[in-house]
């Protein structure tokens, strides 16, 4: 449990993983939400507010329209 007192994460699997086990996960809460390597889900992971994620989440598209 987080010291928001928000419940242990739920992960999922990206849809945009790769089928070359370059897999992302992501899990949320109402307050957070956080992004996980799936080959090593005791690693460290990248923990957002539900704004930094939404600007995360259009920088990586903006990406993606140029490539």
């Amino acid at each position: 449990m987080f010291a928001d007192g928000s419940p242990t994460l739920e992960w999922r699997k990206s849809s945009h993983s790769s089928s070359k086990g370059q897999c992302v996960e992501v899990a949320g809460t109402p307050n957070v939400l956080a992004i996980r390597d799936s080959k090593d889900p005791d690693g460290p992971h990248l923990i957002l507010m539900p704004a930094a994620w939404d600007a995360l989440a259009a920088a990586i598209k903006g990406v993606e329209d140029v490539l």
